[in-house]
């Protein structure tokens, strides 16, 4: 696999509209035409880009959903661009939260089951937790997988970054009322991995009265931020040059410094 070091890549945010499965993939697949337009090779989706927290009706959107997929790794083929987002997924009669890495090719490298379900919104009480990290090779790098709650625990962002993860990808459905605590774990996860972060979180108000604030953003490894969304439908891009993870490692080597036989 031929993987790119320097390369430009987005994120799509836009306002999830619950159940509406093929009107929200209109919209993702605008989006995304728009970045693959202007050369970019990853884009990235929100959380439930496809369904929102339709909880009661999942099982019932599901083949709408597998459609959607088949669509997305068609556009993915077919621009070569990479996309990223979460979608749930069912198997065994349950129902994950699951982040998708649709590799340039048109393949599936990731599926992430999110591990930290949301409790505030009671989504532990609709889906089934994941029991396992992903990271895996790309044609864009090594690749981290994360969604949403999981942005509070360090210690999933670590050990994603020990297993040599150099690009982090994050879906969301991140509300206003904490939006300065996006922003700001965003940063710290990345200055902390030294590593890039395409985040992306969605726009818009969900049918329980709930506000989102967008503010997708694209953060390098020294923690600037090189794009930042507002509160509107829309895109955001930025170049990424692989290169610098090894830069900002070297620099300061906290790979080689941490204290793994003290803290695990």
């Amino acid at each position: 696999m031929v993987t790119e070091t320097k390369f430009k890549a987005g994120a799509v945010q836009f306002d999830v509209k619950d159940g509406d499965v093929r009107g929200n993939l209109s919209v993702a697949l605008g989006h995304l035409g728009h970045l693959a337009d202007q050369g970019a090779c990853l884009g990235v989706c929100p959380e439930f880009f496809l369904t929102g927290f339709d909880n009661e009706n999942m099982a019932r959107l599901m083949p709408d959903v597998k459609e959607g997929i088949q669509r997305l790794a068609e556009f993915a083929r077919q621009r070569s661009m990479a996309v990223a987002g979460s979608m749930p997924e069912q198997k065994e009669g349950r129902v994950f939260n699951t982040l998708y890495f649709i590799d340039r090719d048109g393949e599936i490298r990731v599926r992430y089951r999110k591990l930290h379900l949301f409790p505030l919104t009671g989504e532990d009480l609709h889906y089934a937790r994941g029991d396992e990290m992903v990271t895996a090779d790309t044609s864009l790098g090594r690749v981290g997988a994360m969604i949403c709650y999981d942005l509070r625990f360090p210690e999933l962002a670590r050990r994603l970054f020990l297993d040599g993860a150099r690009l982090f990808v994050i879906s969301a459905q991140w509300p206003l009322t904490r939006v300065a605590h996006w922003q700001t774990l965003i940063q710290a996860r990345a200055i902390e991995n030294q590593a890039w972060f395409v985040c992306c979180n969605r726009t818009g108000t969900d049918t329980n009265g709930l506000v989102f604030p967008g503010s997708s953003m694209i953060v390098d490894p020294n923690g600037s931020v090189l794009a930042q969304g507002d509160d509107k439908s829309g895109i955001i891009m930025a170049d990424i040059e692989m290169d610098l993870v090894d830069r900002v490692r070297k620099t300061i080597p906290v790979g080689q410094d941490r204290r793994g036989d003290v803290y695990g």
